[in-house]
């Protein structure tokens, strides 16, 4: 079962989120962005603090239907390969 990103990503929520995905980590090698559509680059932050977390395990997040903005935000701060965004 996927983590499921939810609507909107900003500073608002991004701390909360954070912390329920940690809750989670075992979905999070798999994360939804199907419902992502409000969100600036602290999506990158959040996103990149679960990867750091599940590579210390020894694991990796894959990111699924991903909106094309979140690409290029990726790839214009350089992580878009990190993330498997590439």
């Amino acid at each position: 079962m996927p983590f499921l990103l939810p609507a909107s990503v900003t500073q608002s929520n991004v701390l909360q989120l954070e912390k329920d995905g940690l809750l989670n980590l075992a979905t999070l090698r798999n994360i939804d962005c199907i419902n992502l559509k409000d969100f600036d680059s602290t999506v990158l932050t959040v996103l990149l603090a679960w990867q750091k977390k599940l590579q210390a395990d020894g694991q990796q997040i894959s990111v699924q239907n991903a909106p094309k903005k979140l690409i290029v935000l990726a790839g214009v701060y350089g992580v878009a390969e990190l993330l498997g965004l590439s």
